[in-house]
């Protein structure tokens, strides 16, 4: 591997990989549901559940093989789990933000008690 890049791509690849089996998948002979089910609440089962938390422990190794001094290994590290995480969101659903109910609209959920009646929706309405 001469060109720096390869190792760099290598290495989010591999980040990415491994993050994502240690975090939610069940691994061989479930050896990894049971390890996390083994953790429980603690604070290391909350860390093996988290993609972002877990990336940043893998991508550790990894940018010690890449980096030449210590301030090279310590921001391969941190650029190796920062690609590792966008690899991540990429492949999940984008987050969708709903717009606020703006006044006058009727929603069946929302309740308004401004003068001391509740509105009730079509469905609480008894016969």
């Amino acid at each position: 591997m001469d060109a720096p890049w390869f190792g760099f791509v290598l290495g989010v690849f591999a980040s990415w990989r491994l993050a994502h089996l240690l975090a939610f998948e069940d691994g061989p002979w479930d050896l990894l549901a049971r390890l996390r089910a083994a953790l429980g609440n603690g604070v290391l089962g909350r860390l093996m559940d988290c993609f972002y938390c877990v990336s940043l422990w893998v991508a550790a190794p990894f940018g010690l093989l890449l980096g030449r001094t210590a301030q090279e290994c310590a921001l391969a590290w941190l650029a190796l789990s920062g690609a590792a995480c966008l690899l991540e969101r990429m492949g999940r659903d984008p987050l969708m933000i709903q717009p606020l109910a703006t006044e006058g609209e009727h929603h069946d959920l929302l309740r308004r008690e401004a003068d001391g009646t509740a509105e009730q929706s079509p469905n609480e309405l008894q016969p």
